[in-house]
């Protein structure tokens, strides 16, 4: 029989957690239900030392951690202790949220030299190259009208030829930040400005899609498949889907043209390592992101198709680790 696989998940602090909802939870219970030994540690403790070799070794400040679906009392953790993510674990997941700043490009970096050694999941120089809003360019074909610009004259002739749009942080996450502007262009200079001083980058327009009312489909892909999805719906007051501002979700199929979209992307999505994707769709038509970065939405696919999300994930990597 083969050695139980050791995983180390990057992430936030276990405190910090929602587990009724939240995948990177449940992907550690599901792991654990496999008899895996799961280790968690915080990316701003991931540290590289010369290997005196001409070489070198990735670490991270780890703690052996065993988790349950009790709220308020989730889990229990260990000792910390350096731990060799290249000798002393079998997998790294790379679920730490977003902002997809310069300390989370860092860590891919670091992890990027796990490479021939441990299995990082996504693959770290996947994710660096396919920030969620920049990604999606590769399939414009499928997506609205869209502008990347820091000039507010481009927004203002996008506006006079879309009308009412959407305003978004083009490394933003979860909602944040994402504003409706009219048609008329109201507050649309103080709403630049804010933009050109929070942010370096350029910012994302989009023709704001009434169909939005009606839901805004999160599809999870497993190793480029269909693994399930869930509509998002807005709450009271808001057009903003995302359940961390206040959206709920409720069972839903694929339509045909997401079917399509899920095909197209598919093939490529396994070929560079991204096993675990969610890609957003409005309308049945619009894809608006492909998340790669600590893409969520499992547990409630699961709750409502009564699927094992979880355990289709672990069955890819131990697919890709031969086991």
């Amino acid at each position: 029989m083969p050695q139980p696989l050791r995983i180390a998940v990057q992430m936030d602090p276990m405190e910090s957690i929602n587990i009724a909802g939240d995948s990177s939870f449940a992907l550690m219970l599901s792991a654990q239900e496999r008899g895996y030994r799961l280790f968690h540690y915080d990316v701003r403790s991931l540290s590289w030392k010369s290997d005196g070799q001409g070489g070198g070794r990735v670490t991270a400040w780890a703690a052996p951690v065993t988790v349950r679906r009790v709220k308020g009392d989730h889990f229990d953790m260990g000792e910390h202790r350096s731990i060799d993510l290249g000798s002393d674990v079998d997998v790294v997941l790379m679920r730490q949220d977003p902002p997809f700043d310069i300390g989370y490009l860092t860590g891919t970096w670091l992890l990027e030299r796990l490479k021939g050694e441990t299995l990082v999941v996504n693959d770290p120089v996947s994710v660096r190259n396919a920030p969620e809003k920049v990604y999606v360019l590769d399939f414009a074909r499928f997506m609205p009208p869209t502008l990347i610009t820091r000039r507010i004259e481009e927004v203002r002739d996008f506006i006079a030829e879309h009308g009412a749009v959407v305003i978004k942080p083009l490394h933003g996450n979860g909602g944040k930040a994402v504003f409706k502007v009219d048609a008329d262009g109201g507050n649309l200079s103080a709403l630049v400005e804010m933009f050109n001083q929070t942010w370096p980058e350029p910012f994302m327009v989009q023709p704001f899609l009434p169909e939005v009312s009606k839901g805004d489909k999160r599809i999870v892909l497993v190793d480029g498949v269909v693994a399930g999805a869930i509509n998002r719906k807005p709450g009271e007051g808001e057009f903003r889907s995302n359940l961390a501002q206040g959206g709920y979700a409720e069972s839903a199929l694929l339509t045909p043209r997401e079917q399509e979209i899920c095909d197209a992307m598919g093939p490529q999505l396994k070929e560079l390592g991204l096993v675990f994707v969610g890609i957003d769709v409005i309308g049945g038509k619009w894809l608006t992101e492909i998340n790669v970065t600590s893409p969520t939405g499992i547990v409630a696919i699961d709750n409502f198709n009564g699927t094992d999300t979880s355990g289709m994930i672990w069955d890819a990597i131990e697919a890709r680790l031969g086991r």
